[in-house]
């Protein structure tokens, strides 16, 4: 491919020399030489003993980034990926690598304007917004104890089981004081069903049996239940009124129907933002189409160690490991990698697609400008705009943000 590029470059002379110095004190410290204190033998006595090809490990080491330094003055490329590193040969007088760096690939933009992609616009129907409208009491509901009656669908019922297989007692399969709610599909089928009708104290024993696709031991397997249900929890919603409008802070709504046109104006600015956000990415797709560009495997993998890296990030702050999610999963690092691919390739072509754009467009902004937004960005955040750019890495790349933001909205103009 034409964005790889094989870069040789020799450290030797009076540069390898030194690092074959800093290799040998960097060993002659832990090294003990007969005649010698521990790490008092001269550099001469050292080679004679344990030959110079000994500190040349350790000397490539040292010299790597000074060579990679001189492979990117050289060649002027600038590389998306990590390079791959081959040391060619290593004598007393020189080590030569070679660096294959990765740069961007050429992109041929094609069509990105006008490209018959119609924009919807957003409605509500009465059934959506009677749906809304219930989810909202649902959201203010309180919670009760039914002191009589019966487990209906919906309800929470705290129950006992223990279950039974081939008549012993089933790993795992029993639980005290469990809150379940009935139609949540926590449990097998035919569960959930089975506690309906019953009333508070009572025990009931349900015979069920495993799906044909559950775990290997138990499926389709006949089982048995004893329940008892200890308290039956229901959810009592309020009613439209003042009041509940205000606890969704609605602090002058006197109507119904006042209360009703606030409810469709949210829903449908909602589900706008769902059709502008579906028309952006059809745009995209649409241009992503037009436009020509070989992307490198290892641009992709690249992207994907990074998705997954998010991932890892978003588990931390939930208190989770990557190993803890793989196993509740029973995903592998592989099969990661797998399944974000076509994600991976997706993202990449957006990213090439936009900056294309933006060079097309000859967008650009005065420093004036990208301050401006830094000031703002700060702002928003409640940081310092210094803060700001160190988190950032500098001015540039918010910049990069503005251009970015700049050739999307351009797209969405033109289309």
């Amino acid at each position: 491919m034409k964005n790889v590029h094989e870069i040789d470059v020799k450290i030797e002379g009076k540069d390898w020399e030194n690092y074959l110095d800093k290799a040998f004190k960097k060993k002659n410290k832990d090294t003990k030489i007969d005649g010698f204190r521990k790490g008092q033998a001269s550099k001469e006595m050292f080679i004679k003993k344990f030959g110079i090809e000994s500190l040349y490990m350790d000397a490539v080491d040292f010299a790597i980034d000074a060579a990679y330094k001189k492979a990117l003055e050289d060649s002027k490329i600038v590389p998306v990926v990590e390079p791959k590193l081959d040391v060619k040969s290593v004598d007393k007088d020189k080590a030569e690598f070679k660096f294959t760096l990765i740069s961007k690939p050429d992109v041929k933009l094609g069509e990105y304007k006008k490209l018959g992609i119609k924009k919807e616009n957003a409605k509500a129907s009465k059934e959506e917004i009677d749906n809304e409208v219930e989810a909202l009491r649902n959201q203010c509901a309180e919670i009760v104890v039914k002191e009589d009656g019966k487990v209906e669908e919906k309800d929470t019922a705290v129950i006992d089981f223990k279950g039974y297989v081939d008549g012993k007692e089933l790993e795992g399969g029993t639980g005290a004081n469990f809150p379940l709610e009935i139609g949540s599909h926590s449990f097998i089928p035919g569960f959930e069903e089975g506690l309906v009708g019953m009333k508070s104290g009572e025990t009931k024993t349900l015979n069920l049996e495993f799906p044909k696709d559950y775990v290997k031991d138990l499926a389709g397997k006949k089982v048995k239940f004893d329940v008892t249900v200890h308290e039956i929890k229901t959810r009592k919603l309020p009613e439209l009124g003042e009041e509940f409008y205000k606890d969704l802070g609605y602090e002058d709504m006197k109507t119904e129907a006042d209360f009703r046109k606030e409810v469709e104006k949210v829903l449908v600015e909602r589900k706008q933002k769902e059709l502008d956000d579906k028309f952006l990415d059809d745009c995209l797709d649409k241009a992503c189409d037009n436009m020509k560009v070989e992307i490198n495997d290892e641009i992709i993998d690249d992207e994907i160690h990074r998705m997954i890296h998010d991932v890892e990030h978003k588990l931390q702050m939930q208190g989770l490991s990557i190993e803890q999610y793989y196993e509740f999963t029973g995903l592998t690092h592989e099969k990661m990698h797998e399944q974000m691919h076509d994600e991976a390739v997706k993202r990449i072509k957006y990213r090439y697609l936009i900056e294309a754009v933006a060079d097309a467009e000859k967008i650009d902004f005065s420093q004036k400008e990208v301050d401006a937004k830094a000031d703002e960005m700060a702002k928003n955040y409640g940081i310092s705009k210094e803060e700001l750019l160190k988190a950032y890495g500098s001015d540039e790349i918010v910049k990069y943000d503005m251009k970015m933001h700049k050739a999307l909205e351009i797209i969405k103009e033109n289309n």
